[in-house]
């Protein structure tokens, strides 16, 4: 599951985007070629007004790419998190972008600036119709007692993210152990219609802070432990059992791991919900064989039923998966990465026999608002012109075609934009 996106038609493909999203068939293509000693000029922001579009920053009603891999070659070890900001009913604009630097956008702790600064999660949190964005830093710590709290809170705006960074509050209360409270998922745990967080704590808990967030970074809810048999929370969330909050996902460990669901309710996640077997990624989605999980193991693509019941096994290699209605009917396709190519399972059960490309899976989502999921892939620049720290973005819009996927890509363009 890449990056940070709630994917799908609505605000949370993982939402299992239960209803179908329709769209007419894809316009011509325009690809933005932004190679070599090329450059495209800064265009402003567009200004919106509010939206529930997923990782719609500045509200106007489109989806937005977060990007935290940047080519940035003599710039140090982390020149931010760029944002390229999207135009409803047309698609990504290169042009309409954002730094977000440490220097600018990250709160200090005791004078001193985060060295990284990496985007985790995206979600409206104070409920403004503008998505928010966290991220990790790395605050000074001594290794003595509890360390601080590592993520802070970017606000969205009609011109997007806008101001520095808060610290994300963590009650006493909500913490237990001498872990880094990090790996932050969104989602609306307790059904009110707001967006929380769950935090890893530690020792098989999680902290769970139920939204709206003061711009101050506090929760306006009660934060409390929630006791797992897992360790690492990992997003997106998803309502799998179709009873209107959100469930979280809590992995044994990082890498190769089990995992099991922890589902939502009126007192936000609590109960325990289906077990998956160790694999590397897992995701959800309504397939061609009802609504479910996809774990990604060793052996191919395990999809199971809702309550965890083992549906079929997909011949698929890879160590990253992501899902996305990427035709248009209503059915989740998956996104499997990580090895020598990208391919796609159509319908989570049938393998395409093509592959998407090479690169790593940054995004997928409806950035054009056609009603079909594209992905968006990164990959390292091969080329004399490009070298010295350039790297290739290519967005690969959702078709109704057998291969899911156009395979001319919409906008091809550089993160080393950012930096000049």
């Amino acid at each position: 599951m890449s990056g940070i996106w709630r994917r799908g038609c609505t605000i949370g493909a993982l939402a299992l985007t239960l209803a179908a999203c329709g769209g007419t068939e894809h316009k011509e293509s325009r690809p933005v070629a932004m190679a070599g000693k090329q450059q495209t000029p800064v265009l402003p922001v567009p200004h919106g007004t509010g939206s529930k579009a997923p990782s719609d920053f500045n509200g106007d009603g489109a989806p937005d790419l977060v990007l935290d891999e940047l080519a940035h070659d003599g710039l140090g070890d982390d020149a931010g998190i760029g944002i390229v900001y999207g135009k409803k009913g047309h698609g990504l604009v290169p042009g309409s972008r954002q730094l977000l630097s440490p220097a600018k956008y990250a709160a200090p702790t005791k004078g001193q600036v985060p060295a990284a600064f990496s985007s985790e999660a995206a979600c409206d949190l104070n409920r403004d119709g503008f998505t928010d964005l966290v991220v990790s830093t790395d605050p000074p710590y001594d290794g003595q007692g509890a360390p601080p709290v590592p993520l802070q809170l970017l606000f969205g705006s009609p011109t997007g993210i806008s101001g520095k960074g808060v610290k994300l509050t963590i009650p006493a209360q909500a913490r237990f152990g001498n872990d880094w409270p990090d790996q932050p998922v969104c989602g609306d745990f307790d059904g009110d219609g707001k967006d929380d967080l769950v935090v890893h704590a530690s020792a098989g808990r999680l902290t769970f802070l139920p939204g709206p967030f003061t711009r101050a970074g506090a929760p306006r809810g009660t934060a409390r432990l929630v006791q797992t048999s897992g360790n690492v929370p990992a997003g997106p969330a998803t309502d799998l059992d179709g009873d209107g909050t959100d469930d979280v996902l809590v992995r044994a460990h990082s890498g190769t791991a089990a995992s099991a669901l922890v589902l939502g309710g009126a007192k936000g996640p609590a109960r325990p919900g289906a077990t998956y077997p160790a694999g590397t990624d897992v995701d959800f989605g309504r397939f061609t064989t009802g609504r479910g999980a996809a774990v990604l193991t060793s052996t191919g693509l395990k999809v199971y039923a809702a309550q965890g019941a083992a549906a079929r096994t997909v011949k698929a290699t890879g160590t990253a998966l992501d899902a996305g209605d990427l035709d248009g009917d209503g059915r989740t396709d998956l996104v499997v990465s990580g090895g020598t190519a990208v391919h796609l399972v159509r319908g989570g059960t049938k393998p395409v026999a093509a592959s998407a490309g090479t690169g790593r899976v940054v995004a997928v989502a409806d950035f054009d608002g056609d009603g079909r999921d594209d992905v968006v892939l990164q990959s390292t620049a091969a080329s004399a012109d490009d070298a010295g720290g350039r790297d290739k973005i290519i967005v690969l819009p959702g078709t109704r075609s057998a291969t899911l996927l156009s395979p001319r890509p919409e906008l091809t363009f550089t993160s080393a934009q950012f930096t000049h």
